[in-house]
């Protein structure tokens, strides 16, 4: 009888021992860089729960570090996907700031220009080279306003988030791996997934930190030595670097950059899954079908990893931790305080009253969301990283903002190259000064056979509850519409027809909500007008000249949310202008005018209002097809000039498409005129476009052309005009590429064809 209470306390102590190895077993999980392919991950981690394994500890590099943050910050794999193959994720993925965010109070007025240089005065050439492919501020924002609460929930201690995690970043100038195991998550997290040249790099306690995977795309090591698991599952999504070959500049660039990888579980029992991730880097369009590779590739591993682990959690009870460590904070982020560094006194002030309207005011993170990437667009400043650290007194936030302020002046260049003689080149300069207020000098210049102009303005930004800007400018232009012999102006030889104009104005600009303005400006003008008549004239021959001097007043609305400056094909376009013009006009007949026996005549009055309104709006009914529609309307109550050239030259005119901005096209002018039409565009592949665009042009009265010369207006709505294009268009990172073919309804020669590289834009003229 002893015996048998001896063996029968021996297996009840067995199986307590037995059961207690159970309970005590813990599950790593591991989880790999590799761009895109990082979405494979989420399809990891929703075939785990789905079956029940465990999940007690993560580590990530880069992808594998946002993936595995968001996981361990309490977010469902539900909500992982939905965030990964969202419309909104791949956006941020290439920078981009959702539409309704984007300032356009900011916005400089489009022109030639294909790439701009930004340059420090107290640096070297190579320091003002970029360290970014694309604008970070998206990113950042997202991710404070995403792992902040749970970093403050886990008192910024890792092992108290849902899931115990790490991730690591590379320190290139000491050459060695760093592992982030407390602070502010989105901070740890950013650091871990800066790939070189494509994120901008972070300062985290005076080091310069970059991507993981530089060093350690495999954080399986840290795995053992922080954690000790008994099981580790890999996801692995990335191989080792490429052969190097003379080649191959990427594999170059790759091997002198990243240690080749250690894919091993470092002799801990585990498994490794490596799922079908064969995308680009950066292709995350991708994601759905990778979220389901990866879990496709681990559901057919599941019966291997039963055979390791015998412990089982329920989705039911992960959901319920999930929400018990949700509710240690609340869902409304309050920010009590705002921190700036990286600014002087005076900067932080403009900052300051840029994002926060009332400074007594206490705001939410999703409040302060729209002032922020006002801040962020403002060409002041150059980067913005944000923390939030929790007050555990108040359990209020203080925000703080590492900000740069942008370089001292910016160089830009570009233009167009054509197969006409329209080939125009552009170089701009601006100096930034970012004080109380921000100024910001500007100058242009405009070099070709068709268009030589040169601009100069200083704006002046100043930060309020509305904010306003001031802008005084002067243009100068001249515009030849019939040379083609010589790269730059001959001025002695004659021309068929120029125009000489220069005006000088002052802006003031406020915004209307975030993605328009208004502004009221005034300014003084002279127009001078060089012509003949006929083609009848000789090299002894002097043209008529017709010089309108005058002063203007113009209030207008502008709307914008286009995706390009030419041949735009998303968002749309409104503007609303109206315009007091008051002048003189004096005619000095050419050589040429025997027929007239015109006289000169001087200081003609003209005076009158127009009223202009423009739409431009862009509808994707498929995925590869958009719809676009123009419609343009202009009431003037200007009356004729001296003559039908002068008359027609200081009307309004309508230019549709890019080409007709370089042509001078009388039957396309009027004092009061509607016209509008449609386009349709193809987009076979990404970046390429097929345009096909048609209007039609009804003036009220045309402007007829006498036998003396003279004008007169026609028949009420008696005369139309139409146009049209057909494009192949492909945008480079320059600028677009096109070739055209282009129809003028009325001209001698209706047909034209137009090969182009870059931007037909110009600088305004004053009779616009």
């Amino acid at each position: 009888m002893r015996n048998n209470y001896i063996i029968l306390f021996f297996l009840l102590s067995t199986l307590i021992l037995f059961h207690q190895n159970i309970q005590a077993q813990k599950i790593g999980v591991v989880l790999s860089g590799g761009g895109a392919g990082g979405a494979c991950h989420v399809g990891v981690l929703k075939a785990l729960e789905e079956n029940n394994i465990p999940i007690d500890y993560i580590t990530g590099t880069s992808i594998g570090a946002l993936i595995g943050g968001y996981y361990a910050a309490g977010y469902s794999v539900e909500e992982i996907e939905k965030m990964v193959t969202s419309e909104k994720f791949i956006e941020l993925t290439k920078g981009y700031l959702e539409k309704k965010y984007q300032y356009y109070f900011f916005r400089k007025d489009d022109d030639a220009s294909w790439i701009t240089l930004k340059v420090s005065f107290d640096s070297s050439l190579v320091t003002n080279i970029p360290t970014n492919v694309i604008n970070s501020v998206p990113i950042d924002f997202e991710m404070v306003s995403n792992f902040s609460n749970a970093a403050a929930a886990a008192t910024y201690n890792f092992d108290s988030l849902f899931i115990p995690f790490r991730c690591v970043a590379s320190d290139i100038e000491n050459k060695k791996s760093i592992v982030f195991k407390e602070g502010k998550l989105n901070q740890a997290i950013r650091a871990s997934m800066t790939y070189p040249l494509y994120l901008k790099p972070i300062n985290v306690n005076g080091k310069i930190l970059f991507d993981g995977g530089l060093y350690n795309n495999f954080p399986a090591d840290v795995m053992n030595k922080d954690f000790n698991p008994d099981y580790i599952i890999g996801s692995v999504v990335t191989s080792a670097n490429p052969k190097v070959d003379e080649e191959n500049l990427y594999a170059q660039l790759r091997s002198m950059l990243i240690n080749n990888p250690d894919f091993s579980l470092q002799n801990k029992t585990g498994i490794i899954i490596k799922s079908w991730s064969d995308v680009g880097t950066f292709n995350f369009s991708a994601c759905k079908k990778l979220v389901d590779s990866g879990y496709v590739a681990t559901v057919r591993q599941i019966d291997s990893i039963r055979k390791n682990i015998s412990v089982s959690v329920t989705k039911e009870q992960v959901n319920e931790k999930r929400k018990k460590f949700k509710r240690k904070f609340s869902e409304e982020t309050v920010i009590e305080e705002i921190e700036i560094e990286g600014l002087n006194k005076k900067q932080q002030f403009y900052v300051k009253h840029v994002i926060q309207n009332n400074p007594k005011k206490q705001y939410t993170i999703e409040s302060i969301k729209k002032t922020y990437f006002r801040l962020a667009e403002d060409p002041k400043i150059q980067s913005i990283f944000p923390t939030l650290v929790l007050n555990p007194q108040t359990g209020k936030y203080k925000l703080n903002l590492k900000i740069k302020r942008q370089k001292d002046l910016f160089i830009q260049f570009g233009g167009n190259i054509s197969t006409r003689p329209i080939s125009t080149g552009f170089v701009s300069a601006q100096y930034n000064y970012f004080s109380k207020f921000a100024m910001s000098v500007y100058a242009n210049g405009y070099f070709g056979r068709l268009n030589t102009s040169g601009l100069g303005k200083i704006r002046f930004d100043f930060p309020s509850k509305l904010p306003i800007y001031i802008e005084p400018l002067v243009c100068f232009s001249r515009w030849d519409y019939y040379r083609s012999s010589t790269l730059f102006y001959n001025f002695q030889q004659p021309a068929y027809l120029t125009q000489n104009d220069k005006y000088g104005e002052l802006n003031i600009g406020v915004p209307i909500g975030n993605r328009s303005k208004a502004v009221i400006s005034g300014g003084v003008a002279e127009l001078n007008n060089i012509y003949y008549q006929t083609s009848s004239f000789g090299t002894k021959d002097t043209a008529d000249q017709t010089r309108f001097q005058f002063m203007y007043g113009n209030l207008e609305y502008e709307y914008n949310t286009l995706n390009r400056k030419l041949y735009a094909s998303e968002g749309g376009y409104f503007s609303f202008k109206t315009r007091y013009v008051n002048g003189l006009e004096s005619l000095i007949p050419g050589t040429t005018d025997n027929q007239t026996k015109q006289i000169k005549q001087l200081d003609v009055p003209h005076e009158w209002v127009v009223v202009k309104m423009k739409f431009d709006g862009y509808l994707k009914p498929f995925k590869f097809f958009k719809i676009g529609i123009l419609g343009e309307g202009v009431y003037s109550t200007q009356n004729l000039f001296l003559n039908y050239t002068s008359s027609v030259l200081s009307a309004p005119a309508f230019m549709p498409t890019p080409e007709s901005r370089t042509l001078f096209l009388p039957n396309f002018r009027a004092y009061q005129y509607v016209a509008g039409g449609g386009k349709m565009i193809f987009n076979p592949i990404p970046k390429l476009d097929i345009r096909f665009e048609a209007y039609i042009f009804q003036p009220y009265q045309a402007i007829n052309n006498n036998p003396t010369y003279t004008a007169t207006l026609g028949k009420a709505f008696a005369d139309r005009y139409y146009v049209g294009m057909a494009a192949l268009v492909y945008h480079t990172a320059l600028g677009p590429l096109s070739l055209s073919v282009n129809y003028y309804h009325g001209e001698v020669q209706p047909f034209t064809f137009l090969v182009h590289f870059g931007y037909t834009l110009f600088n305004r003229k004053s009779i616009e």
